[in-house]
């Protein structure tokens, strides 16, 4: 197992940070021409329909990756990439990350969003070794959010304001959560209207998170509030800053989630899984393996008089085993 040293790591963090900026110029750059109008090629104004409708992707999308790409191979050329519109679909999906110096790139994740020129949406850039995201980079530039982060060294916001934003002290999770903490959640791209499918798993689990406390048998959560921003990245940007104190999704792919893992463990979050154990209340609270498609993120927390941070995290993250469903996000073909 082969361990680079801080310095290393510090030039590859240089280097993504440089890369991000380049790589969300060149959507404010093809948005911009959209925006424009007459400007525009056939081309660049047409967007292709992937696996459905909720689901687009825009030439955009490979013009951004092929940059990242021919960038990473000219600087690291033996290091592995993993992108989203190269990946094959075809092929077998299974566990992409392995021990391997790997970047896992999503050129323009919230696609939906950026069809629709709604400001939440991002390219994102993580380096990977031994399993593990060591270097995270996310440009949200129309929001003019840029987030980072290198193993060791912190994770920030526009490379300056370190994270989480409140530090002073940053406090503890709310000691009746979820009830007072910000709930992101995704409606995912599984539409099926069956019964026990996923998307009526996530609507009762939505609702349970949602209802007051008492009701629901008692899994009423009363969360302060509800967000689903149409990205799982900014979804987990927005944990690490604090903005969001619990992010709960299945469906997650390496791309959507490995640059957002790395800033918010850096930050000081906890990563688990979204589907709780049959012994919720006394099962392990491990991280989670990258690649499972199953996410349950806390925010970076505080002391407080009765708690360490990390045990408010824990208890929040039983607390939000108990109200939500098991999601079936299996990998087809692993």
């Amino acid at each position: 197992m082969t361990t680079l040293s801080q310095e290393e790591l510090d030039g590859i963090y240089a280097f993504a940070v440089d890369l991000g900026k380049r790589a969300g110029q060149m959507l404010s750059d093809a948005a911009q021409i959209r925006i424009d109008g007459g400007n525009a090629t056939s081309e660049q104004k047409e967007h292709v329909q992937k696996e459905n409708a909720v689901d687009l992707v825009t030439e955009t999308d490979e013009d951004v990756e092929a940059f990242i790409k021919r960038q990473i191979a000219e600087k690291y050329p033996s290091h592995k990439f993993v992108g989203e519109e190269s990946y094959s679909k075809g092929a077998s999906r299974d566990y992409l990350i392995d021990d391997s110096p790997t970047w896992c790139v999503d050129p323009l994740d919230g696609t939906v969003n950026y069809i629709h020129l709604f400001p939440m949406f991002c390219v994102s850039i993580a380096f990977i070794q031994n399993n593990k995201p060591l270097v995270g980079v996310i440009n949200a530039p129309f929001l003019k959010q840029f987030f980072s982060s290198c193993a060791g060294r912190g994770a920030f916001m526009n490379e300056t304001q370190r994270l989480p934003l409140v530090r002073n002290p940053i406090p503890p999770m709310s000691e009746k959560a979820p009830s007072g903490c910000v709930f992101s959640c995704e409606w995912g791209k599984d539409r099926r209207d069956a019964p026990d499918s996923n998307l009526h798993r996530k609507i009762e689990s939505f609702i349970n998170m949602a209802a007051e406390l008492g009701s629901r048998n008692g899994r009423g959560g009363m969360v302060h509030g509800v967000r689903s921003l149409g990205s799982a990245t900014l979804d987990l940007a927005y944990v690490a800053m604090g903005g969001f104190d619990i992010w709960w999704e299945g469906g997650c792919w390496e791309w959507d989630v490995a640059a957002g893992i790395a800033i918010l463990q850096e930050a000081g979050g906890l990563i688990t899984t979204a589907n709780p154990p049959e012994d919720y209340a006394g099962a392990p609270i491990e991280e989670v393996r990258l690649g499972s498609r199953l996410y349950l993120a806390i925010r970076p927390a505080g002391p407080s008089v009765n708690e360490t941070g990390r045990q408010s995290q824990e208890r929040t993250v039983r607390e939000v085993w108990r109200r939500v469903r098991n999601l079936d996000y299996s990998r087809p073909g692993a």
